[in-house]
């Protein structure tokens, strides 16, 4: 022990899992600063470039961050303390709107294409050395960019988004790297950054997606990647429009060393056009999962960049889990010649759930957010509060905290099993838990 400091060690690595223990059990506190190097060198009988080798560590995980002359302290959200622990306890009985889960009646069977996936595997298994993408998957995923106006780049397959975010990332970014990132955003990512040793900077999100000003500012003071949602935003279902895409494009144009990632998950649960902006500058990928459409345990994802890129991901994969199941691709690859999922469908009965929703508050005097996907996202005034008395009326809803690093608070409500008969008393009820407040804006 190190007087209030509980950091033990003798080695680097000791020094570091010390810390980590101790923001991890809560007995180091988000924010609360660590003592100086040579004051814990000291103090453990180490030499200072010990502690140093520790901080470094405990930086490059997300652990703490350090802020020139006042120190090291650890990081508001860390990455130990990850953003799912904000989840919702559903009690029984309580409607529960907080999942972020596709509605399963909207899924296609997977049998069939299993089957038949496991049929050709049976004749030509897979073997060591054998291409990692499936030509046929990777055939009609390039037509698929190309008739979305995607740049024309070389293919490769992960283990869904969030895997391919953090590859693309890991391959071009350094710690202490500054990352663009949409606020209010994916939660998952929000901790994925800061956990990579990455910084994240907040860039205001409305109904057409980041806010071009708020880019360039996040691009003029330093950072070196975006990361984009391009249709249902989670949590708010921004989509990209066509203008905000041109304003977009042009502050990258400024900006060509900039890493552009992009994510278009809501690939077959949506109606509205993508307007990528790949191409703008050196370095760019974007990426589409199966999850949303077929189904969250399809861990795949289509990834297609600059040829830089995608040669730096498929190494990387080469040396870790070497490849994406053969079998999941071609299964995959079935679902979409069988056309298993009518995307238009799909789309249009979350855009009904949505509208009923949102419509219904906007009656109420409530705003509500969502063009796309199967998200609503409401700002309110006392996030906690409003959380707490949906729950008591049986609704459960997901909490802003989740998804917001400066964003006023908001809740985020799931509306993918959402019926008609449940979006008035929903309504009501979110209403009366919000109290009398005046409509305004998230970003």
């Amino acid at each position: 022990m190190l007087g209030e400091y509980p950091i033990q060690g003798s080695g680097a690595a000791e020094i570091a899992a010390s810390v980590e223990r101790a923001v991890g059990a809560g007995e180091l506190t988000p924010g609360q600063s660590l003592p100086p190097m040579r004051e814990l060198a000291e103090a453990l009988g180490v030499n200072p470039n010990t502690v140093a080798a520790a901080y470094r560590t405990l930086r490059e995980r997300g652990v703490i961050e350090t802020a020139g002359r006042r120190g090291s302290r650890v990081r508001p959200r860390p990455a130990t303390t990850g953003r799912e622990d904000l989840r919702v306890e559903v009690p029984a009985g309580v409607r529960d709107l907080s999942s972020g889960n596709p509605d399963p009646v909207l899924l296609p069977p997977l049998a069939p294409a299993f089957a038949a996936a496991a049929a050709d595997a049976d004749r030509h298994p897979v073997l060591y050395g054998a291409d990692p993408v499936d030509a046929d998957l990777a055939r009609l995923a390039r037509a698929a960019f190309a008739a979305d106006g995607v740049p024309e780049g070389p293919l490769t397959v992960t283990s869904g988004s969030l895997d391919a975010v953090e590859r693309v990332l890991s391959v071009h970014l350094r710690p202490g790297d500054a990352v663009a990132v949409e606020d209010p955003g994916w939660g998952r990512t929000l901790d994925l950054v800061p956990a990579l040793g990455l910084r994240p900077v907040p860039v205001g999100v409305d109904d057409d997606g980041p806010r071009a000003e708020d880019l360039r500012r996040a691009l003029e003071s330093g950072a070196r990647a975006l990361l984009v949602t391009d249709r249902a935003q989670n949590p708010t279902g921004a989509s990209v429009s066509a203008t905000r895409a041109r304003a977009l494009r042009a502050v990258l144009r400024d900006h060509p060393e900039t890493l552009l990632v992009e994510d278009d998950h809501g690939h077959g649960i949506v109606d509205l056009p993508l307007h990528p902006l790949a191409g703008v500058t050196h370095h760019w990928a974007l990426v589409r999962s199966v999850a949303k459409a077929y189904g969250p345990d399809l861990r795949l994802a289509v990834l297609t960049g600059d040829p830089v890129t995608v040669d730096r991901v498929r190494g990387r994969q080469r040396l870790g889990p070497g490849w994406v199941s053969l079998l999941l691709q071609r299964a995959v690859v079935r679902l979409w010649t069988d056309d298993a999922v009518d995307g238009a469908e799909v789309a249009g009965a979350y855009g009904v759930r949505r509208d009923l929703l949102i419509d219904a508050l906007a009656r109420r005097g409530v705003a509500a957010h969502g063009r796309s996907g199967f998200n609503v996202w409401v700002p309110v005034r006392d996030e906690t509060a409003t959380v707490a008395r949906l729950l008591h009326a049986g609704w459960a809803v997901s909490p802003g905290a989740r998804y917001r690093l400066g964003t006023p608070p908001g809740i985020r409500v799931t509306v993918s099993t959402l019926t008609p008969a449940e979006a008035e008393p929903l309504a009501d009820a979110i209403a009366a838990a919000m109290g009398p407040v005046p409509a305004r804006a998230y970003s």
